[in-house]
């Protein structure tokens, strides 16, 4: 078993995200945070799928020298795409209220990349899930703001938060996707890894 192997081998995640941390230590592993300065500034010409693995591979570049050679090392970003464009963290309320009015009432796709590297190798792959809002107030949108200040959160908004719970109609992919971390497909890229 996975869980088993990892025992003597040393994990860092390499993410402030507390949604992140959370969901690897669901996961089972015994894992160290640890986080490195990346730029996170990108060339709008890419697609959002080139954008999101140039970040996380980004962040892993960090964590390139020889002592961290035998660990295993989690780098991950998150992007909402709705018709075409970057919905990033907001800046202020303003454009948090702004992406949310955006996005309620229709269709977005959350794509998170992960990065690993493990004794010289690096690896990445991409997880996309689909999410429908049903038409929101701006009574509704205000209060989630007010009340829960999403503004670390790609999209402006926690699935996981009571946004998530009235107003998300359904979701194809994989809900830990959009919280920000794709653990069963993680697990199953740590198995061909090691």
């Amino acid at each position: 078993m996975l869980l088993n192997k990892f025992k003597n081998i040393p994990i860092i995640l390499g993410s402030q995200s507390p949604r992140r941390k959370e969901l690897l230590q669901k996961m089972g592993f015994d894992f160290q945070v640890v986080v490195k300065e990346t730029d996170e500034h990108f060339d709008p010409q890419q697609t959002p799928q080139e954008i999101v693995e140039h970040i996380a591979i980004d962040k892993i570049q960090g964590f390139d020298s020889i002592s961290f050679y035998d660990t295993l090392v989690i780098t991950a970003d998150t992007v909402v795409v709705c018709g075409g464009s970057i919905l990033g963290k907001p800046h202020d309320q303003k454009e948090a209220f702004q992406t949310l009015h955006k996005l309620q009432g229709g269709d977005h796709r959350v794509l998170t990349a992960v990065a690993l590297r493990y004794q010289g190798n690096l690896h990445c792959f991409m997880e996309e899930t689909q999410v429908t809002f049903y038409p929101l107030s701006e009574q509704e949108i205000f209060f989630y703001l007010e009340n829960y200040q999403p503004f670390d959160k790609a999209g402006s908004y926690g699935i996981q938060e009571w946004i998530g719970f009235i107003g998300v109609k359904s979701i194809q992919g994989s809900y830990e996707n959009v919280v920000g971390l794709p653990t069963a497909r993680l697990y199953q890229e740590m198995k061909k890894l090691v």
